[in-house]
């Protein structure tokens, strides 16, 4: 019987396909609903794609307080040990935080390509940041900022968490610093997104993952008409199109 905490439509999810697998990563409160779309074209090109539930995602609030983000590398860690039973080669594409989990595990397994998607560097600065252990105590939920959609009919379903807990942003800057100082060793083809309009992830971000990254195959392409969330966004199809072409030139090299 299915966890019936597991918010509906938010379920992780699983096409199978071809010899290359494809491990879609969602965001820091979000769900694998937002990859959904770009995991049903993936597989539509023939590609088998996985996108796992995030440790403490999709149920409640309550549930990623008390997760680390050890625990959501894991998730990833489950997905690609899943794909790679059934695949010749495992490419991982992430959304936000997905993205920067995505650069990790890059850096720490053997994968064939990273695409990353309105991916953070490094929070925005703000003092709190440094007194976030006491904080979480003291204000154990932070406000989402506004929405910047560009799709309303998409903005009307999407699943997310309403608001931040105070304690899994202290775990996301422990996941970016851990993953800002891997960026080197990351010497696989990549590919890189981000949107100008973006207002969750300011746009500088993905020049600093792009000037830090090891890889000598990489490439970077700006949107103009997506927000945040841009797997949902009105430019989803070209970033879908891109990204099975990344996945097929990058293949032939095997």
């Amino acid at each position: 019987m299915p966890n019936q905490l597991i918010i509906p439509t938010a379920e992780p999810f699983y096409f199978p396909g071809n010899r290359t697998g494809v491990l879609l990563v969602h965001g820091f409160t979000g769900t694998p609903k937002e990859m959904r779309w770009m995991g049903e074209y993936l597989a539509g090109e023939g590609f088998s794609v996985a996108c796992p539930r995030l440790a403490g995602h999709a149920t409640r609030l309550s549930d990623l307080a008390r997760t680390r983000w050890t625990d959501w590398l894991a998730s990833v860690e489950d997905g690609l040990y899943m794909l790679s039973g059934s695949t010749d080669r495992v490419f991982i594409a992430g959304l936000s935080m997905g993205g920067a989990l995505a650069l990790l595990a890059a850096a720490r397994y053997p994968l064939a390509g990273v695409i990353t998607m309105s991916a953070p560097y490094a929070l925005q600065d703000d003092w709190r940041l440094n007194y976030l252990s006491l904080i979480q105590w003291l204000q154990p939920e932070v406000g989402k900022g506004p929405a910047d959609w560009h799709n309303p009919e998409a903005a009307k379903d999407h699943v997310a968490y309403p608001v931040y807990p105070t304690a899994g942003v202290a775990q996301l800057a422990q996941l970016l610093k851990t993953m800002r100082a891997c960026l080197p060793e990351v010497r696989i083809p990549a590919l890189l997104f981000h949107s100008h309009a973006d207002q969750g992830v300011a746009p500088e971000n993905m020049e600093r993952i792009y000037a830090h990254l090891g890889s000598a195959d990489k490439h970077k392409h700006w949107l103009e008409n997506s927000g945040h969330v841009m797997t949902r966004e009105p430019e989803r199809e070209l970033v879908f199109q891109m990204a099975t072409q990344f996945i097929r030139r990058v293949s032939n090299q095997f």
